[in-house]
């Protein structure tokens, strides 16, 4: 650590790891900024793990685990209640803690909690989802019955866009469940993260049961090589959820990897134009466009291109960038001046290579903020499907426009894109809305509804370069993802009938 970093880390505060139900510093030497993206400055420093500290980490789990799989059903339950109460209780200073290090508006990371939530509410009725089957004189005299197990330790990676949902798509699953749970949050904005720890030990959540391990790729590679863990889960890049998900398998460990997105919506000439620019300015812009759920591309269909795009433009230039923490605020800055910067590469890019600029972010100035992380809402028409700005994940407030002739035309612009998370459609005809979802290649699927992430009771993830493993999180998926399914045959023999018998077992 060199003494630059030494003198910054005694004048702001220090995030730190979560291990047996306390903070923890680590041995690690390292840290990282966390910034406020509406001021530039450096907020505070976090921890960056070592393998040491992994290792640390991972015993307290595996510790912790076989006491907390013994735990009874309806302990777990009222604990997840518990934890319940305490987030909502807590839910706006979980939203603040995420406005503080990500940026985005305080209704918008208040409205992260609460999606969370509802995955803590599914969780709550784990007695139900975990009740098996049974089968009574399977055959003569043998009754069969399933069983659903935790399968160990587990691992949450998450991404910098989601910093509260998200870890709640997983934990309450995980823990719900029987297993011991480690989150490894972005070290962009990893506050929130030890607010949750609180919550589950303010909740009774015995210690170990949820760990908080604060890193970069060093602690992700650690955990992935580990014989510890069990399980993991990651949502982030398609580059990273690759290598998650290859190195994961190849140590035996079960994984769900959830990668990027180019989510496109198609407008119909029949669609009510002014609620299709509503909702494309809604999830093109929101968050800053920093969402995997986010709208990128509009597909417009003649004859509806010129009309749709004035309506967006117009909508557009009407939005209010500001702190996040300024309630007059609808979109707020970046995560970072280096991913602002890319964004704004990318728009430079299909500048160069012919798109039309038609709203133009790249030069915002927001007053009294002119350290931020600024880039205003930018929309993009005529682009081509071979700019940059279509088949990269922009991840930014950068709305495309490509135009096409004809419904089947659009759909195999769509089915064509190596992504395929959600899609929307906007139309007034049912007929097309059906024949659309039947032959969409996506993993979420809206109608009139722009970002269709799913409720807590169905489950989350795409198709294609979007998801890397066999299943999707939370609902019945996530039940499925953190336990393992038994079978047991069971005979209780008549002494008299006993002898063996070499034959093949059949169900007589």
């Amino acid at each position: 650590m060199t003494d630059e970093t030494i003198e910054r880390i005694e004048h702001i505060d220090v995030i730190e790891h979560w291990v047996d139900g306390k903070r923890w510093a680590g041995t690690g030497a390292r840290t990282s900024p966390v910034f406020d993206p509406a001021t530039g400055a450096v907020q505070a420093e976090v921890r960056l793990a070592s393998l040491a500290d992994v290792d640390t980490v991972v015993a307290s789990a595996r510790a912790a685990f076989a006491g907390w799989r013994a735990t009874s059903l309806s302990k777990r339950t009222n604990i997840l209640f518990a934890f319940r109460e305490a987030l909502s209780a807590r839910k706006a200073e979980v939203a603040a803690v995420i406005t503080a290090q990500h940026g985005k508006v305080l209704s918008d990371a208040g409205g992260e909690v609460q999606r969370g939530l509802e995955v803590v509410d599914f969780a709550c009725g784990i007695p139900h989802l975990l009740k098996g089957g049974y089968t009574e004189q399977a055959s003569t005299e043998v009754d069969v019955h399933s069983i659903r197990q935790p399968v160990g330790v587990t691992v949450g990676i998450t991404p910098f866009n989601f910093p509260a949902m998200v870890p709640l798509w997983m934990c309450p699953m995980a823990i719900a469940c029987g297993n011991a749970f480690i989150l490894k949050p972005s070290e962009r904005d990893p506050g929130a993260a030890l607010l949750l720890a609180e919550l589950w030990a303010d909740a009774g959540l015995p210690d170990g049961v949820f760990s908080v391990l604060q890193g970069d790729a060093e602690a992700v590679n650690g955990l992935l090589e580990h014989g510890g863990v069990d399980a993991v889960s990651f949502v982030g890049s398609t580059a990273i959820a690759r290598h998650v998900y290859q190195s994961a398998a190849r140590t035996g460990m079960r994984v769900q990897a959830l990668g990027g997105a180019k989510n496109h919506m198609i407008v119909l000439p029949d669609a009510d134009l002014e609620s299709a620019a509503d909702a494309a300015v809604s999830a093109g812009f929101g968050s800053a466009g920093e969402r995997c759920m986010a709208i990128s591309v509009v597909v417009a269909v003649d004859p509806v291109g010129d009309e749709l795009v004035d309506a967006i433009a117009a909508k557009s230039r009407e939005i209010v960038v500001g702190d996040g923490r300024d309630p007059a605020s609808e979109m707020g800055p970046l995560v970072t001046a280096v991913h602002r910067d890319k964004v704004r590469g990318y728009v430079d890019a299909g500048d160069a290579a012919g798109a039309t600029v038609v709203v133009d972010g790249r030069h915002l100035a927001v007053d009294g903020r002119s350290d931020g992380f600024w880039l205003g809402p930018t929309l993009l028409d005529h682009v081509t499907t071979a700019m940059s700005v279509y088949t990269d994940e922009i991840f930014g407030p950068v709305l495309c426009v490509v135009r096409v002739r004809t419904y089947d035309e659009a759909v195999a612009l769509v089915n064509d894109n190596a992504f395929g998370n959600g899609v929307a459609i906007f139309t007034r005809d049912g007929g097309a809305a059906r024949r659309f979802t039947f032959e969409i290649e996506a993993g979420m699927v809206g109608v009139n509804v722009p970002i269709p992430v799913p409720m807590a009771y169905y489950s989350f993830g795409g198709w294609g370069e979007s998801l890397f493993g066999d299943t999707h999180v939370h609902g019945a998926e996530g039940v499925s993802f953190y336990t393992r399914g038994k079978v047991v045959t069971t005979r209780w023999a008549d002494p008299e009938t006993r002898g063996p018998d070499l034959g093949f077992p059949t169900h007589a």
